[in-house]
């Protein structure tokens, strides 16, 4: 027997019983107004949102930002909004998405408790259509905002097929030990929401 699998053994035969997993009803935030948190939470994080009625207000807020008039690169995956100069699912190489400036995003739900929003790899032509720009901007519906992770969680069918997705907060930020905080280091210097509805 190799070492690896005698270690596997000897855990097994100590293992202490198996606990009951524990009961998680009840749990979780209550917000009274979610736009209001989910704002608040978005702020938190070093975003925006900009408040719309609808998608044809959403594509006259983006335009009028200075993110969208001084980009030269801009890819939109949202029909109607920020219309883009090309189509990023024409791109075969990631590497090729180099120099984008602004992605226009579809959020499918947004988390009011930490301004998170889930971005649906399925929607994405490329994964690095998230870390690549200078600037995200994000298109959610506001009767997408739930509470907390647990009500996003239940609402995220993730059993049955292998799928990639990622819960997106704010603009790319790292601090070091001397708690300096950078934004915009590792990926998009800006995050504006688009909150439709």
């Amino acid at each position: 027997m190799a070492a690896r699998e005698e270690i596997l053994a000897a855990l097994r035969r100590h293992a202490g019983p198996g606990l009951p997993r524990p009961v998680l009803d009840g749990v979780g935030a209550r917000f009274p107004d979610l736009v209001a948190r989910f704002t608040e939470g978005v702020a938190a994080v070093g975003g925006a949102v900009v408040r719309v009625p609808d998608r044809a207000a959403a594509d006259a807020a983006l335009r009028a930002l200075p993110i969208h008039l001084e980009a030269k690169r801009v890819a939109s995956l949202v029909a109607g909004v920020g219309a883009p100069p090309f189509d990023a699912g024409t791109v075969e190489d990631p590497h090729d998405l180099e120099g984008l400036d602004l992605a226009i995003l579809p959020g499918e739900l947004a988390v009011a408790e930490n301004g998170a929003i889930w971005i649906e790899g399925a929607s994405l032509p490329h994964h690095a259509l998230v870390v690549i720009p200078e600037h995200l901007a994000v298109v959610v519906e506001a009767g997408a905002i739930v509470p907390d992770l647990h009500a996003a969680y239940a609402r995220l069918d993730l059993a049955g097929r292998p799928r990639w997705g990622l819960f997106l907060a704010g603009p790319s930020k790292t601090a070091d030990i001397e708690q300096a905080l950078v934004i915009g280091a590792h990926g998009a210097r800006s995050l504006t929401v688009l909150l439709v509805g």
